[in-house]
């Protein structure tokens, strides 16, 4: 199956290489070296949980039920971070 242990993790934070490249180009987008580490943390434990579901679940609907469910919970905390789609008190607008 996964035969590196450390592999998920590293294509997860591979991700950063995005918004990074991006400040190069486009003024609009401004990280801080906070909003790389905060990032790179989320992804990182992203990607253990993902792969720790791999490993540790049998059935195959239920890997990829847990997957999606991951997704979708890191999907809304990147939303909430970067737009304050909810109005917490920390989202960056």
């Amino acid at each position: 199956m996964l035969k590196k242990p450390f592999f998920l993790p590293v294509v997860c934070l591979s991700l950063l290489l995005i918004p990074l490249i991006g400040m190069q180009f486009y003024a609009a987008i401004q990280w801080t070296l906070f909003d790389f580490a905060l990032m790179g943390l989320l992804l990182i434990a992203l990607g253990l949980s993902i792969r720790w579901v791999i490993i540790k679940t049998i059935p195959i609907q239920r890997k990829r039920a847990f997957i999606v469910l991951l997704l979708m919970a890191f999907l809304i905390v990147c939303a909430a971070l970067a737009v304050g789609v909810f109005g917490t008190p920390f989202a960056g607008s």
